[in-house]
């Protein structure tokens, strides 16, 4: 992520910090992802690998509504999350651990978190997609015990204000 990025999340909380740590490091060790993001229940972005997205936060906002590729993936991942959980419960399937929609064009991801929380992630058409769903498994085990609603709800502040 940039430096405005890494300066903003300083002034967070370290649980905060700690999961946009883990989000950078998902970044840095998954070759071919384009695009991650962390959304709330409600569809709200909480983290986006996008630095576009978080520099966004602190420029005025236009009626144009959201930019950048993580803005898009939180609405994509939010859908496909409700559809997805409400097919499941439609079929006596229980809950949703993971979806995988794959294009000629690269491969999108939808992970359980925690309380309806969900991670997601666009990536290239020449991802290993083994590793991404493993590297994805590890990210929701060590996120979803400290993604509490008091840390939602800090992070969806911290992207509305643009800290």
């Amino acid at each position: 992520m940039t430096a405005p990025s890494t300066s903003r999340a300083y002034r967070l909380s370290s649980e905060a910090r700690n999961l946009h740590w883990l989000l950078d490091n998902l970044v840095r060790e998954v070759p071919g992802l384009l695009s991650v993001a962390v959304v709330s229940s409600d569809g709200l972005l909480l983290l986006s690998s996008d630095p576009e997205v978080n520099d966004a936060a602190q420029q005025p906002r236009t009626a144009s509504g959201p930019k950048g590729s993580s803005a898009d993936l939180a609405t994509i991942v939010s859908g496909i999350g409700s559809l997805t959980i409400g097919a499941a419960k439609l079929m006596d399937g229980g809950g949703i651990k993971q979806t995988v929609v794959a294009m000629d064009e690269g491969s999108l991801f939808v992970m359980a978190i925690s309380d309806g929380s969900l991670l997601g992630v666009h990536a290239a058409p020449d991802c290993d997609e083994s590793v991404v769903a493993y590297q994805m498994g590890l990210f929701v085990g060590r996120a979803g015990h400290v993604l509490t609603p008091e840390l939602r709800s800090e992070l969806r502040q911290s992207m509305e204000s643009g800290r």
